[in-house]
């Protein structure tokens, strides 16, 4: 809260001492709305002056002030860039320090902050809000870069998990490919088989001779040729037995 209470006081000051250094009345103007915090109608008197001289210290580091006490921080901080260089070599260069350095710390660029203060403790070693601001932004700066350090390690770590399941997928969708092409080769053997074996059992059918009508006639009459000689020779054996037999039983 302390901080917060010196930003307002050097904002204040800067704007106080700023308007002894010119006589234009849109500024006049502006700074005595100011005193009595009307603060956005002291804001159009400002942007007046710089519309007539868009390098007025005053009306830029007052209109800068005014936007400050309305939380535009980013309009302050582009006022002050603007009189940059002729107020860093200003008699007021400390305060303008200091204030880009609150401005800074509002909004949250603490690097700029730190810069800022370091200037301001430069021209004004004595300066205890600055050197307490100064030791606050380096605080401030430590952390982020920390917590940005933290989140840098933290999507490091994303990625490397994110890679290895890539990894991971990829080696499973090689083993699949994999046990597809031994399943392919499985399928394709056992076709080249069955077909090998059509193959050669067409080849066999091809091979065998064939047999005319006349020739299977003619073997079939053979058949039955020797098939009757069988008959008969077993015929002539039974007789033969039979009259054996007869001859046995009447000796």
């Amino acid at each position: 809260m302390r901080k917060l209470v010196s930003i307002l006081l050097a904002v204040t000051l800067t704007a106080l001492s700023a308007s002894a250094q010119t006589d234009r009345r849109e500024v006049r103007q502006g700074n005595a709305k100011f005193r009595k915090d009307r603060y956005k109608e002291a804001e159009i008197d400002y942007r007046k002056a710089v519309l007539k001289d868009s390098m007025s210290v005053a009306g830029q580091y007052n209109l800068a002030s005014s936007l400050y006490r309305q939380d535009d921080f980013d309009g302050a901080g582009a006022a002050l860039d603007k009189i940059k260089d002729v107020a860093a070599v200003s008699d007021h260069a400390a305060q303008y320090h200091y204030n880009r350095g609150d401005v800074a710390l509002q909004k949250e660029d603490y690097a700029t902050a730190v810069e800022a203060f370091r200037e301001a403790l430069l021209l004004t070693p004595g300066d205890i809000d600055a050197k307490e601001n100064y030791i606050y932004a380096k605080m401030k700066l430590q952390q982020q870069q920390d917590q940005q350090q933290d989140q840098q390690q933290n999507q490091d770590q994303d990625q490397n998990q994110d890679q290895n399941q890539d990894q991971n997928q990829n080696q499973d969708q090689n083993q699949d490919q994999q046990q597809n092409q031994d399943q392919n080769q499985d399928q394709d053997q056992d076709q080249n088989q069955d077909k090998n074996q059509n193959q050669d059992q067409q080849q066999n059918q091809q091979q065998e001779p064939k047999i005319s009508p006349q020739q299977a006639q003619q073997m079939l009459r053979a058949i039955q040729a020797k098939e009757k000689d069988t008959q008969d020779k077993v015929n002539r054996e039974k007789a033969a037995l039979l009259k054996s037999r007869q001859k046995e039983k009447n000796w």
